[in-house]
């Protein structure tokens, strides 16, 4: 495999994105612990190559749908993370105006078509809108982020068969964390190469290293061709692993912590790049702090405006339910 990386520019926005995801991810964390935010959270650390690696190969135009835990999907189609903090403290100032919340942040004007509380809600969003982009006769494309859990969900079925019949430019993307919620995905799925599935409904599946961004990019590469040529959708089973539970404050009883341990020793992906590009010669140890640094000032800026801003006015409570369309 050609390196997929272009020249040390590229490289830096790679990782820039991927610290910011993770550092936004552990700032939320120990917000929500303390009691400083509402609702539940659903932390992607440990996931940030599948985000930023199949999102830098999107324009800002293509679509994406997320899941429950969709903060990096948001950031990495270029969600503004001050608009993201103000969601997540409700303020008016927010992604969605407050009205959303961490499970349901969107952001039509990048593509970020939402977050979704339910498992499997983006499997039909994403097929109808690949199917209204080749209806229009679009470049775009569409991509639907979903975990393992999802993948014995109807909707999982119904869209990849729709995909298939209609041959829509869309590439579902799981992101295989190995567990649905708290239970193995041995217990649950009868195939442990999900990426087999595409063969049942005349898809292209590929099942490759996720916390690689190298693979990720190189593969999400074919995918993204294969749909802009009107090639049909294609199926990525992305090996990944969330390093926190399923939700903050998990008591994560149906994992080892040995097993959590050695996943974040050998396998994450913010360090795995960072040898890489510093072996390459593309990035110095200066530059790789220089980037952390930076994404730190960034956060802490946008912290500062989620607290600054207001609350939505309670007498706008009903905006944005109903259409004014006729």
């Amino acid at each position: 495999m050609n390196s997929p990386i272009r020249d040390a520019s590229h490289a830096r926005h790679l990782l820039r994105q991927m610290q910011m995801i993770r550092s936004f991810e552990t700032r939320v964390e120990g917000l929500f612990k303390e009691g400083h935010l509402p609702g539940f959270v659903h932390s992607c650390a440990g996931q940030e190559a599948t985000a930023v690696g199949v999102c830098d190969l999107l324009t800002p135009t293509d679509y994406i749908t997320s899941t429950h835990r969709g903060h990096g999907h948001a950031i990495a189609k270029g969600v503004d993370p001050a608009a993201m903090f103000a969601e997540l403290y409700g303020r008016e100032t927010g992604v969605c105006r407050g009205r959303g919340g961490s499970m349901h942040v969107a952001d039509f004007s990048v593509g970020m078509l939402g977050a979704n509380g339910i498992v499997g809600g983006g499997f039909g969003i994403a097929t109808g809108a690949a199917f209204a982009i080749k209806y229009q006769r679009r470049s775009d494309i569409a991509v639907c982020f979903f975990g393992d859990g999802a993948v014995n969900k109807g909707t999982f079925h119904e869209a990849l068969n729709f995909a298939g019949v209609h041959r829509v430019p869309v590439i579902f993307v799981c992101e295989n964390n190995r567990y649905a919620q708290f239970t193995a995905a041995s217990r649950t799925t009868a195939v442990e190469d999900i990426s087999v599935r595409a063969a049942g409904y005349g898809l292209v599946g590929e099942t490759l290293n996720g916390n690689d961004i190298l693979s990720v990019l190189d593969s999400t590469g074919r995918a993204v061709q294969r749909a802009r040529s009107g090639e049909g959708a294609t199926l990525l089973n992305m090996l990944t692993y969330r390093f926190s539970g399923h939700y903050v404050g998990d008591a994560e009883e149906y994992r080892s912590k040995d097993e959590v341990a050695s996943s974040r020793d050998e396998r994450d992906p913010i360090p795995l790049f960072v040898n890489f590009v510093r072996g390459e010669g593309l990035l110095s140890f200066d530059d790789v702090n220089e980037i952390f640094s930076d994404v730190e000032g960034q956060l802490d800026r946008a912290h500062s405006f989620a607290l600054e801003s207001s609350p939505p006015d309670p007498s706008t409570a009903l905006e944005d339910v109903w259409t004014t369309r006729g």
